[in-house]
């Protein structure tokens, strides 16, 4: 029972869902005023450092194009009722749409509409970010009600010469090399993709910067595509920084973890994810790489080859309401994102602790009871296990194997490894 005037406590979990729902509302796009709303609500809760790329800047193969922004946009019949309206959600408007005035019959207008016939209350989620179009989105059932006649089609939108916004925020660590976490920004009202993503990146990063993490951790906040690739050109000269990576997205649904491996398949996040969500025995997937999906193909593309991976829970386009208007707060849950940052929490705990030693004193065991190693083991209710984690690292510190080998290799908790190695480098034994 809380005391008077107390104030009722909320989780993680409940204050990424406030999050996600305070988000939820702002029409986002690769560019435009609805991302830099987005990054001004995250700024609130991390520091952020800003980007802002002109139109027309070469970056890699690609260029930054012309910023978008949209101000009002419906479909009205001839008593001026708005049956189709931008103000209800931003998903009405085709993203990137030019901007139109007319009036026109229902069977013209119908080139220019989208729905999901399969699921006919729901409105989908459409873009056309490099061909001048215009359209709407709208729910089958909605279009069926429509009577023949004329209608009043209206966009106020603008194309023109701008920026491409995007934020980073970084954790200092002890050591200047980094791991990134991505996640993109610039879809709509879509509470799964990718709004759980933000909040649970928003929240990890506060959650790091209450350790001294080893790594520094770089959050990347850019629009999908486009944006990563911006970055990866503005930082090409110091992308050899980048130990590790990880890209969050579809962080909230009630599905099943799923790990996504690098191009490389072999990298050091790999091993950790799938350590982790082995060892934490929960429901799970681990996948191989596909160059489809989210940023991870292009921090992963050949020329930069990064150890980067990605964490959702159902992937894309695996569940019914991706890209549409059912992906709402709803769909999304507190004990799902709560669930999804523990993992992440987890998988870089161990990153952060996961070395490699050389044995000092390799011919032979060494004499631990002089140490007072066994003597610091007396009493322990695991002094077996602590016992044989010494042995296994001492085994082991070869400048080959990593402690997160050791523990796989020996079958011991990764914390009981990492521990032994603190109490082994501490008595001199090992080195780094």
């Amino acid at each position: 029972m809380r005391a008077a005037g107390e104030q009722p406590t909320t989780t993680p979990g409940e204050e990424m869902h406030a999050l996600v729902e305070r988000l939820y509302p702002l029409c986002r796009s690769i560019t435009g005023d609805g991302v830099r709303a987005t990054l001004d609500i995250v700024g609130e809760y991390i520091p952020l450092q800003v980007h802002e790329v002109p139109t027309g800047t070469q970056v890699l193969d690609w260029t930054v194009p012309q910023e978008w922004n949209i101000r009002d946009a419906y479909i009205a019949d001839t008593a001026g009722n708005r049956v189709v309206d931008f103000a209800a959600s931003s998903l009405h408007v085709l993203g990137y749409s030019v901007p139109v005035s007319a009036t026109m019959p229902l069977a013209e207008l119908r080139e220019h509409l989208h729905t999901l016939p399969d699921h006919p209350s729901w409105v989908p989620y459409r873009t056309s970010y490099y061909k001048p179009e215009w359209g709407f989105c709208l729910a089958q059932e909605t279009l069926d009600a429509l009577p023949d006649g004329e209608y009043e089609v209206r966009i106020d939108s603008t194309l023109a010469d701008g920026h491409l916004t995007y934020a980073e925020h970084v954790v200092p660590g002890q050591v200047p090399d980094e791991v990134i976490v991505s996640c993109h920004v610039c879809h709509p009202s879509l509470a799964n993709d990718n709004l759980a993503g933000i909040a649970v990146a928003t929240y990890l990063a506060r959650a790091l910067a209450e350790q001294t993490p080893y790594y520094t951790y770089r959050f990347i906040f850019a629009p999908g595509t486009i944006g990563a690739i911006t970055w990866l050109a503005r930082n090409a000269e110091r992308v050899d920084r980048v130990k590790h990576g990880l890209v969050l997205a579809c962080a909230g649904d009630s599905g099943n973890l799923t790990y996504k491996q690098s191009r490389r398949g072999d990298a050091e996040i790999d091993q950790v994810l799938r350590h982790v969500l082995a060892a934490s025995e929960r429901p799970h997937h681990v996948t191989e790489f596909t160059p489809y999906g989210y940023d991870e193909r292009q921090y992963c593309s050949p020329g930069f080859n990064l150890g980067v991976g990605s964490l959702s829970r159902t992937p894309y386009a695996g569940y019914p309401e991706y890209h549409t208007s059912a992906d709402n707060p709803d769909f999304v849950s507190p004990e799902a994102m709560a669930d999804t940052l523990a993992v992440c929490r987890e998988a870089f705990a161990v990153l952060d602790r996961n070395r490699r030693y050389l044995n000092l004193s390799p011919y032979g065991e060494p004499q631990l009871g002089r140490r007072g190693l066994y003597d610091a083991l007396g009493g322990r209710s695991d002094t077996k296990q602590a016992q044989m984690a010494m042995l296994w690292v001492l085994s082991l510190s070869d400048g080959e194997h990593s402690l997160l080998d050791v523990a796989e290799r020996s079958g011991l908790p990764f914390d009981s490894v990492a521990a032994a190695a603190g109490a082994l480098r501490g008595a001199g034994l090992i080195k780094a």
